[in-house]
C-alpha cells in the first residue's frame, strides 16, 4: 500500500504536459520532487512518445507520454530541499541540505509533517526521515555530433551523369538480367520525386542491391549519390533511407581507400545531430544517439527463427536490415560497445551470407 503525503492536493495530468515547475509524486507513491526541465521524445512517426523529466538537484524519470500522473495542487504539501536551503519538519526543526554545484548529486526530499491530530491530547506523529533518491549511473558522454561538410569537401561527391532517371537507366542496363534491378528501375523510371518517402526507399533498395547481391561497387554509388545530397527535412521517415544510402556510400569508399570521400558521407550523415540549438535537448538527444549505437537492434531473434524455420528468404531479408544497421554504426566510427574491428568482420560475415 502507497502512502501519499499527508495534507497534500493532488490533480492528475498527462505526462505529455509536464512543465518545470511542476510538484511531481515519484513512483513510490511516498515522495514528490519538482521538474527542473521536460524534453519530450519522439517515436519514428513523430508521435511523443517518452518524456524526460529532469528533477531538481539529479535524476531523470521516463515516463510515457500518453501516461497519467500526479502532480500537486494548492494546499500545504510536501516540498523539495532546495541547494544551500532549509526544510521545516513537523517539530518546527529545520533539516538542512547540502550545497553541491554538480548536478550529479543526489536529490534529497524530506518528508511531510503527520496530519495533526484533532485532539489537544493527541501527539502528532514523528517526522519521516529524510529520503535519498540516487542519480542516474554516471555514463560515458555522447561524442559531439561533428560539423557539416565544407564546399571542397563536398565537391568530393561527383555530379551525376545527367538526370536521375537516366542515371537510374544506364545503372540498370549493365544488369539486365538482374531481376531486382529491373522491378526498381521501372519504377523509377517514371519519375523520382525526392518528396516521395517510397520513391527514396526504391533508391536506396536499387544502390543496395548493386553492391550486396551484384557486387556493382560503381553503380552503387551512382544511385546512392543521388540520395546523398539532400538535406534532413526534419522528415525522420525520409531520412532513413538518406542516411542507409550514406553508410552504404562510407562503406564501399572505405573499402575502396576513397577514405576522405568516405568522411564527407560520414559527416552528412552525422549532420543533423548538429541540429539542435539548445543545449539541454542536444545533450539529451546526444545521450539517447550514444545509447542507440551501444544497443543497436541486429534482428538476432528474426534471424534465428527464419533458421529453425528452414525459410532462407526471410532469413536473407532480416540480414540485409543487420548488415544496413551494422553499416550505420561502421559510419558513426563504431560505439563503446562494438569497435571498428568487429564491425568489420560482421559486416564481412552478412555480406558473405547474403551473396551465397
Amino acid at each position: 500500500m502507497t502512502h501519499r503525503p499527508a495534507a497534500q492536493h493532488y490533480n492528475e495530468l498527462q505526462a505529455g504536459s509536464l512543465q518545470a515547475g511542476h510538484l511531481l509524486l515519484l513512483p513510490d507513491g511516498e515522495r514528490s520532487a519538482e521538474i527542473q526541465s521536460v524534453l519530450v521524445e519522439d517515436d519514428d512517426f513523430g508521435t511523443p512518445a517518452v518524456v524526460l523529466a529532469t528533477l531538481t538537484g539529479g535524476g531523470i524519470l521516463r515516463i510515457a507520454a500518453g501516461s497519467t500522473v500526479l502532480v500537486a495542487g494548492s494546499g500545504a504539501g510536501m516540498e523539495a530541499a532546495s541547494p544551500g536551503g532549509t526544510a521545516a519538519n513537523a517539530g518546527g526543526e529545520e533539516t538542512a541540505v547540502s550545497e553541491e554545484s554538480d548536478a550529479a548529486t543526489p536529490l534529497q526530499l524530506v518528508e511531510p509533517p503527520a496530519a495533526r491530530a484533532e485532539s489537544a491530547g493527541e501527539a502528532a506523529a514523528p517526522a519521516a526521515p529524510a529520503v535519498v533518491v540516487p542519480p542516474l549511473p554516471a555514463t560515458t558522454p555522447a561524442a559531439a555530433p561533428a560539423a557539416g561538410p565544407s564546399a571542397e569537401e563536398l565537391a568530393l561527391i561527383p555530379e551525376p551523369a545527367g538526370t536521375p532517371e537516366s542515371v537510374v537507366e544506364s545503372v540498370a542496363s549493365a544488369h539486365p538480367d538482374a531481376v531486382g534491378v529491373m522491378l526498381l528501375s521501372d519504377r523509377l523510371a517514371k519519375g523520382i520525386n525526392t518528396k516521395s518517402g517510397s520513391c527514396l526507399k526504391d533508391l536506396n533498395d536499387l544502390a543496395h542491391e548493386l553492391f550486396v547481391a551484384l557486387k556493382d561497387a560503381e553503380g552503387a554509388l551512382a544511385v546512392a549519390d543521388l540520395l546523398n545530397v539532400l538535406p534532413f527535412d526534419g522528415n525522420p521517415g525520409r531520412w532513413t533511407s538518406v542516411e542507409a544510402a550514406l553508410a552504404l556510400s562510407s562503406y564501399i569508399c572505405r573499402q575502396t581507400g576513397q577514405e576522405e570521400r568516405a568522411e564527407v558521407y560520414e559527416k552528412l550523415l552525422r549532420a543533423p545531430d548538429a541540429m539542435e540549438t539548445d543545449p539541454f535537448k542536444a545533450r539529451m538527444n546526444a545521450k539517447v544517439r550514444q545509447r542507440s549505437l551501444n544497443e543497436p537492434n541486429l534482428y538476432d531473434k528474426e534471424i534465428f527463427r527464419a533458421i529453425d524455420n528452414s525459410n532462407p528468404d526471410a532469413e536473407r531479408e532480416w540480414r540485409l536490415l543487420r548488415l544496413e544497421a551494422l553499416m550505420f554504426l561502421r559510419a558513426h566510427g563504431g560505439s563503446e560497445t562494438i569497435g571498428l574491428k568487429e564491425l568489420e568482420r560482421r559486416i564481412g560475415n552478412e555480406l558473405e551470407s547474403v551473396r551465397a
